[in-house]
């Protein structure tokens, strides 16, 4: 098979739908980074059929809800991988594959008969991508973990929050997000590259505390330059600088203030009306008494009346958008920032390619939506299909 051209993988339609129109991704259904790696793939136009559990066409409460905001742009197929017809099933699909995604703990697949012993030996083209938190070797990999977890043993954990508090949890965006599904789809991508030369597909390792390590980069380099101090709150990006941080407004809200630069520095010393001869920048013995005056300023007016007075200016200060907000944000509204996808709004895939754009082309399937008609596409027939479901394999 050709990567990426192959006659049978074109849309109905015949258009091209992204830079990865043509690409087939098999996803064993999990939850946080895996779907949201995938999603990403699926945006940029791979055609993804997500295998779930069996179990949740007839119990959909069991579904996890975690992923339905990243489950866009998927058909479902509902298979028994407990049962051996099951994972047949999951086997010829992988055989037609390009990509296969897996979240489970190490081993897990291939006690499951879905390993990458299996399927690469049948598809040597297939490139087989897992998602852990803790990698699949090392003295964690076998332990259970979350996003809070992998974030803490990187190092991306600790230097987050004020210097008198527990650094907080960070929403699961650094590692689960971050540092792992983001890192899923560049293994992917960079697979699939070096598939185009070699014919040969790879294993694609993505853990989530390796990720998170990678965003740290910048941060390493501060440490051996001498730059940054372990001790939070006393450092440029940490809150210590009174023209890096976010204040409280009048009305409850809050301002995001970014002045690094000089001449942004300027732009909020003119517009909060502050003489700058008596507002050096990189005092630091200045800085506590500059915060808590810039506290009682910013709380003079209301977040939305802060934003009218650095309106077209260059002073680095925006306002701190409620996720419902930020929807309905001029800037975010004439960019398309979101999307509707069957009456929910969603981010739009990102980033923009200029010939060939990612798109949203389904909203999130049911679990087994779509196991019928995917099945009859890899030559199961209407006799096929009533025996795997009769026996269990299938729902």
């Amino acid at each position: 098979m050709a990567d990426g051209d192959r006659d049978s993988d074109a849309p109905a339609d015949g258009a091209v739908h992204g830079p990865l129109t043509g690409i087939r991704v098999v996803e064993l259904a999990a939850i946080g980074p895996a779907p949201y790696g995938v999603m990403l793939l699926s945006d940029l136009g791979a055609e993804v059929v997500r295998i779930d559990r069996a179990s949740d066409v007839h119990h959909p409460e069991g579904a996890s809800r975690t992923s339905i905001g990243m489950s866009r742009n998927r058909r479902s197929v509902a298979v028994d991988l407990k049962h051996d017809e099951g994972v047949a099933v999951v086997r010829r699909l992988a055989a037609e594959a390009d990509v296969f995604v897996e979240g489970f703990r190490p081993g897990v697949a291939e006690r499951l008969g879905v390993g990458p012993d299996v399927l690469c030996s049948a598809n040597p083209r297939l490139v087989y991508a897992r998602m852990t938190g803790w990698g699949q070797d090392g003295p964690l990999a076998d332990r259970a973990g979350h996003d809070i977890d992998y974030a803490a043993l990187a190092g991306a954990l600790q230097p987050v929050g004020r210097p008198d508090d527990t650094p907080p949890p960070p929403l699961n965006f650094l590692a689960d997000f971050g540092g792992g599904g983001v890192f899923l789809a560049l293994g992917v991508l960079a697979a699939l590259f070096e598939r185009a030369g070699s014919g040969r597909g790879q294993i694609v390792d993505a853990a989530m505390v390796d990720g998170t390590a990678s965003l740290t980069a910048f941060l390493h380099g501060l440490l051996a330059d001498g730059a940054w101090t372990p001790r939070r709150g006393a450092n440029l990006l940490d809150g210590a600088a009174p023209f890096y941080d976010t204040y409280r407004c009048a009305d409850g809200r809050f301002v995001a203030v970014g002045a690094i630069e000089p001449q942004f520095y300027a732009a909020l010393l003119d517009g909060l009306g502050l003489d700058a001869a008596e507002w050096p920048q990189h005092d630091r013995s200045r800085w506590p008494q500059q915060k808590a005056e810039l506290a009682e300023i910013f709380a003079t007016r209301s977040r939305d009346e802060w934003e009218e007075v650095f309106a077209g200016s260059d002073a680095c200060v925006a306002p701190v958008l409620e996720p419902r907000e930020a929807v309905d944000h001029p800037h975010n509204r004439e960019r398309g920032v979101f999307v509707d996808v069957a009456g929910t709004t969603q981010p739009a895939p990102a980033p923009r390619l200029e010939r060939t754009p990612g798109t949203v082309r389904r909203p999130a399937p049911a679990p087994g939506q779509h196991t019928d008609e995917v099945l009859a596409e890899f030559g199961y027939d209407a006799a096929d299909l009533t025996r795997l479901r009769r026996g269990g394999a299938v729902a």
